[in-house]
């Protein structure tokens, strides 16, 4: 059982200006999606409740400054009691060797599967393999002073993420260390030749062409250090989201020009 806390004595949490706020505004219920809520329900097993519900009121704060995601990690800066935001950890086991080739085997096992991860589909099917199961395939950490296993900053980014599997579910390929078009060729690699009566296509429905989404530099850099950067120049923490606020201005206008 974790330690019992006391919480007045770090003071009251500083609210954060252009945070990520979650969509969530009352209750425990969060994410929609079958990924979101799968997801939620495994950190919640493992996880301390009343930390859980004090992240769950950190996220629909916006108190998540940012966050980035990697293989097997999400990194993200929430805003605390302190000053500056504390850099909060959530961590989980990278699929490597025979998990890596269970998965591949039940995608080519399972007609019409790898059909559905190439649209961007993630089938529930495959949530007993990517989900956390246990503990162990989990880790959270903080520069926080809380020593709970996660503390309510780290608990504040999985609700984020939840939620974020409901717009993305292909974002719990990322959390497993796993990349979708390795994997879809993984899986066709392994399939043997397969041989067609429609040598030249001439019957095959093509695919729409994808939307390209554009995005400015700014969106596309790592936010953590970034701002690490400019309060390493800045005299304090509204200067720094000042020259935040700058930045992207000057990218916003340099995408509207011809």
């Amino acid at each position: 059982m974790s330690p019992v806390e006391d919480y007045s004595k770090y003071g009251k949490r500083i609210p954060v200006r252009g945070g990520v706020r979650s969509r969530s505004r009352r209750g425990a219920s969060f994410a929609r999606s079958w990924w979101g809520r799968a997801f939620l329900d495994a950190i919640e097993q493992v996880a301390d409740a009343g930390r859980l519900t004090r992240g769950r009121a950190y996220a629909r704060a916006g108190q998540v400054v940012s966050y980035h995601l990697e293989p097997g990690t999400v990194a993200a800066e929430v805003q605390g009691s302190q000053p500056r935001p504390f850099t909060a950890v959530l961590t989980l086991r990278q699929l490597r060797d025979e998990r890596l080739d269970e998965v591949i085997d039940l995608v080519r096992a399972t007609p019409g599967m790898l059909a559905q991860l190439a649209s961007g589909t993630l089938p529930p099917e495959l949530g007993p393999m990517l989900l956390p199961g246990t503990a162990a395939e989990l880790d959270f950490s903080c520069t926080c002073p809380d020593s709970g296993w996660p503390c309510k900053h780290v608990a504040a980014v999985c609700y984020i993420i939840g939620e974020r599997l409901d717009e993305e579910p292909a974002v719990m390929l990322t959390l497993r260390g796993l990349d979708l078009d390795t994997l879809i060729g993984g899986v066709e690699r392994d399939s043997g030749p397969t041989v067609s009566d429609d040598l030249y296509g001439e019957n095959i429905t093509l695919p729409a062409l994808p939307t390209p989404e554009f995005r400015t530099a700014i969106d596309d850099l790592d936010p953590i250090p970034l701002r690490q950067a400019l309060r390493a120049t800045a005299e304090d923490e509204r200067t720094a989201e000042a020259g935040l606020r700058d930045l992207r201005a000057i990218y916003r206008a340099l995408e509207d020009r011809p």
